[in-house]
């Protein structure tokens, strides 16, 4: 297939780097548009456009554009940024990519909206549906959990500091995907024409995870034992509570509350396809690909090739 001229939104984040790069790798040519105050250097090759996702600046970048990459998403999972970003921001760039007549909009929404508690993946599943129903060829891409977004405690275990479990330790699990292997799967995407109008789950190689299998995992890579501490449940669902009854007269608690409740969202439900008929997460039926796998991630931070990267996105 010749190359495309592609429209990558949300591209200094790290899937967006990484994206940028396997869409350069493949020959096509990407333009970031980027926020003005954004660092371009991880861009290599990439024309950069400068502007706020608005009509104007959005209706010069589609310009001659055959696909529109969007992995925008808010940083913090607060309703007031998820509805900004997650919904508000796409829908403009889809809004425009109509307009300029762009052919395929490639969206990286997140697996965690197929049971959707917080504000953050109702604003995710109402851009879904809009652009379902746009004049226009899409595909939207659901991946599990991201190397990062595990990595939170490979610094603190290093320090001899207890890995830390929420109840068992096995209440959930993923299939953890590399931001290279997302990359490469979006690039696919664009070339793929069974990948097109389609929702599409995506994991890395399996098996699926579980944390005291993370906590194995270290153990294994700095040969000695992990101590583990089992943090109950019961205790974040209460502190949850309490946060929300502040909630009601300060708004600084009320957003602790937010934060608190994604939390407990990712301590207590796995992040592979839900099987609706079973009632349950079916590790067998969530999609793998690529290669990289999270113990190779681990062993890169341990020995300081690496650094921890999630920014607002960071728990422990």
């Amino acid at each position: 297939m010749a190359p495309l001229s592609v429209l990558l939104l949300g591209g200094t984040g790290t899937i967006g780097r990484a994206t940028a790069q396997a869409l350069r790798a493949e020959g096509h040519r990407v333009t970031a548009q980027i926020r003005p105050q954004a660092d371009a250097a991880r861009l290599a090759g990439c024309t950069i456009l400068r502007g706020q996702i608005e009509p104007a600046a959005l209706a010069s970048a589609m310009t001659g554009i055959d696909a529109v990459v969007s992995c925008m998403a808010s940083r913090t999972g607060a309703p007031q940024d998820a509805w900004a970003i997650d919904h508000a921001a796409n829908a403009a760039a889809l809004e425009a990519a109509i307009n300029a007549r762009v052919r395929h909009f490639v969206l990286v929404s997140a697996i965690c909206v197929q049971i959707p508690l917080l504000d953050f993946q109702r604003a995710k599943l109402a851009f879904e549906a809009e652009l379902q129903a746009a004049p226009l060829d899409w595909t939207i891409v659901r991946p599990t959990a991201y190397f990062k977004s595990l990595s939170g405690q490979v610094a603190r275990v290093q320090k001899s500091r207890p890995f830390l479990v929420f109840g068992t330790g096995r209440l959930t699990a993923c299939k953890p995907i590399s931001d290279a292997d997302l990359g490469r799967f979006l690039g696919l995407c664009l070339t793929d024409p069974d990948k097109r109008n389609r929702i599409l789950p995506i994991g890395g190689p399996g098996p699926a995870i579980t944390p005291m299998d993370q906590a194995a995992m270290l153990e294994r890579l700095l040969g000695r034992p992990v101590p583990i501490r089992h943090v109950p449940v019961a205790l974040m669902t209460g502190i949850v509570g309490f946060l929300t009854a502040l909630g009601a007269i300060s708004p600084r608690c009320a957003a602790k509350a937010g934060l608190g409740r994604i939390g407990h969202y990712y301590a207590t439900q796995s992040m592979l396809v839900w099987d609706a008929a079973r009632d349950r997460y079916d590790a067998d039926a969530t999609p793998e690909f690529g290669t990289d796998r999270l113990e190779d991630h681990y062993s890169a931070m341990l020995r300081g090739e690496i650094a921890d990267d999630r920014g607002a996105h960071a728990v422990f």
